[in-house]
């Protein structure tokens, strides 16, 4: 009989890893604008406001926090909800403190997804071969 090996390199789960983000409060924006992380990570955000009082709330996670300059604050949560997600000044700041936001994007867990898929597409086609060497064998 033919024997077939069938090598597909298996992917693991991303590790869930610490994300700590350094994030500057200034009028009227935050630096990073932006902030990227995997579904799963912990997250340390740290807060500094660089001229005025300044707060951060972040939607989705209902977090807050304010700080003074010179005086970091830190919200320390798990990034469990994907998606997008506004950030945004708790303090009234000054006249643009309305447009004061940034966004958080909690990435789904891709490569768990892609292992998960590799793994159905081999016993699929291991399926198909066990059946096509059996119906040769009648």
């Amino acid at each position: 009989g033919i024997v077939i090996v069938l090598m597909i390199p298996v992917g693991t789960a991303a590790v869930p890893t610490q994300q700590h983000i350094d994030l500057h409060a200034a009028q009227y924006e935050f630096t990073p604008g932006r902030v990227e992380v995997n579904q799963g990570d912990t997250v340390t955000i740290t807060l500094h406001a660089d001229d005025v009082v300044h707060g951060l709330y972040v939607d989705g996670y209902g977090l807050e926090t304010r700080t003074v300059p010179g005086v970091t604050e830190q919200i320390i949560f798990t990034a469990d909800n994907g998606g997008k997600f506004k950030f945004r000044c708790s303090v009234s700041c000054g006249s643009l403190h309305p447009f004061m936001i940034g966004e958080l994007v909690v990435r789904p867990n891709q490569p768990f997804w892609k292992a998960a898929l590799i793994t159905i597409i081999s016993l699929i086609a291991m399926l198909i071969f066990l059946w096509q060497t059996s119906e040769k064998r009648i």
